[in-house]
Formats: structure tokens, C-alpha cells, sequence
């Protein structure tokens, strides 16, 4: 397969690629890809026969040396900082790291649970964080370029009702990542670069289907369109999918920028007093775009 003709030069072939929740989904294709440009690929993820198998998936498209699995949980920073160590001992370096690791539990209502919403904030946030800490002070030390990746959501914008802990950790993970990418501006500019990466409905574990559903995109499709994106320097990898087009993802977070702008009621396009008015919104902007 080939790599679009611009893409960043950390990933040239012999260069390190550090992926947590690599077991699967978005995670495992994009191993499979990165080994697939020559890349060396560290595969992070919890330990047992899926990250087992994951990396005999991956070893199988290249050289099996160029591939290794490390049994890491996110959620403590002494993994991360044991995983930097195991691969800069076997293979150097790292020029790119996807933070990847989340999950999509549901833990319940804002005054519910609170134990399992920082179960989950421990995960998607923090987890990006210890990442974080591990790898880019050694990425700025190196003097070579570097990408930092960070797996974001649509829902961390729009804020959809149904999982309020899922929406709040990508919520805070693209603030994060936003500051991380300001940060990195002053102290390498131009060399390491952070990228917030937002997929669409994409068919991995959390959908919950064992089939791909018709209107999903497949993990390869997501990763592909990153590395498109990559190659244009995009911050916001805005992705996608079968169901809903760019324009209709951009109308959905100017609403809901504008419920602040113009004091409407917090997620107001759920808001029965304004579903006429979302409609009409859409249909009108929808109708000028043509």
C-alpha cells in the first residue's frame, strides 16, 4: 500500500511508532500500516491473548524483529515510563506515539458511579497524559522530528446525551491536546507537533456489532484518512464516515459553540424547545452549501 506522497518524514522506514490500545481496532490498524511503511512498531496494550495475537497479526505483514508487544495499563505511569524504557533499549528513539488506549463504558448518570467515571477518566485522559509525560520530554531531547497522536471523539464536542463520563474524558483529552500543541509550538517549533485525531462512527469493539454496520468506516479507513491529514499538518483530524459527511459534523459543533454565544440551554439541540430550530438550521445551511 501505498503512503501518501507527503507524509511526514518520522515515518520513514527504520523510524520507532509507540501505539497504546493496540490489541484492536483503530489501535491494531494502525500497527499494521506504520509496519507496513517499514516502520518499527511497539504494540501497548493489557496483557493476554489479544495483544499476544495483535502482534502476530502485525509481525506477519513485515519483519517479525521490527515488532514488539508490551503488556501496559495506561491508567498507571509506571507502565508508560517501563514501556519508553523497553523500547528505546530495543529499538531507539521514538518519532511517533498514538495515544490510543480508551474505553466507551457507561458508568450512568452525572450523580452516579462515581468510582467507575474515574475509572474511565483514568483510561481515556489520564492514560493520554502518562503518555504523554514518558515520551515527549525524550521526543524534544532527541532532536529529530516527532508526532504526537492523541484518539479523541466527536463526542468530546458536541457532547451527545447518553454517556456524560465518555463525553467529559474527550472533552478534557482535546483541551489537553490543544495545550500540548501550543506547548510543543514554543519548545520545538515545527519538529514535535501533537495531533487531536476524531473518528467518526467507526466499526471497532465499542460499536458493540459484530458486523460492520453499512454506514461505519473500518479502522484501516480511519487511519488512512489520518495519514492523509497528517501529510497536510492538520491539528484537527476530523474524520468522517458512511453516515455523516464534514458538513454536517461542522454544522452540529457550530450549534453547539453557539448555545454559549447565544445563552440557549445547555445542549440545547436536544433540547425539545429547539428541535425545530436545529432543524431548520440544518436544512438552511444545508441547502446554502449546495
Amino acid at each position: 500500500m501505498t503512503p501518501p506522497a507527503s507524509l511526514p518524514s518520522v515515518f520513514a522506514p527504520g523510524n520507532v511508532a509507540v501505539i497504546t490500545g493496540a490489541a484492536s481496532g483503530i489501535g491494531l490498524a494502525a500497527a499494521k500500516r506504520f509496519v507496513q511503511l517499514d516502520m518499527l512498531v511497539v504494540l501497548a496494550d493489557l496483557p493476554g491473548p489479544a495483544l499476544t495475537g495483535a502482534a502476530q497479526q502485525v509481525a506477519a505483514l513485515g519483519d517479525v524483529q521490527n515488532v514488539l508487544a508490551m503488556p501496559t495499563d495506561v491508567t498507571r505511569a509506571g507502565d508508560l515510563l517501563l514501556l519508553r524504557e523497553a523500547t528505546t533499549e530495543r529499538f531507539g528513539p521514538v518519532s511517533v506515539l498514538m495515544n490510543n488506549a480508551g474505553v466507551g463504558n457507561n458508568p450512568g448518570l452525572p450523580w452516579e458511579n462515581g468510582a467507575a467515571w474515574k475509572a474511565l477518566v483514568d483510561v481515556n485522559l489520564w492514560g493520554v497524559v502518562h503518555g504523554v509525560e514518558a515520551f515527549v520530554p525524550a521526543m524534544l531531547a532527541a532532536d529529530k522530528p516527532a508526532l504526537v497522536i492523541n484518539t479523541g471523539s466527536k463526542q468530546g464536542i458536541t457532547s451527545p446525551p447518553g454517556n456524560s463520563a465518555y463525553n467529559m474524558s474527550k472533552a478534557a483529552l482535546r483541551n489537553f491536546t490543544e495545550s500540548l500543541a501550543h506547548a510543543l509550538r514554543s519548545a520545538a517549533p515545527g519538529r514535535v507537533t501533537a495531533h487531536l485525531l476524531i473518528p467518526g462512527f467507526t466499526h471497532t469493539g465499542m460499536t458493540g456489532a459484530v458486523e460492520k454496520p453499512a454506514a461505519a468506516w473500518t479502522s484501516a479507513q480511519v487511519v488512512e484518512f489520518m495519514l492523509e491529514s497528517l501529510s497536510r499538518g492538520d491539528f484537527y483530524i476530523l474524520c468522517p464516515d458512511g453516515a455523516v459527511d464534514r458538513k454536517t459534523d461542522e454544522l452540529r459543533m457550530q450549534w453547539s459553540i453557539d448555545d454559549l454565544i447565544k445563552n440557549r440551554p445547555a445542549l440545547s439541540r436536544w433540547h425539545p424547545d429547539y428541535e425545530a430550530a436545529f432543524a431548520e438550521y440544518i436544512a438552511r445551511n444545508t441547502e446554502q452549501a449546495r
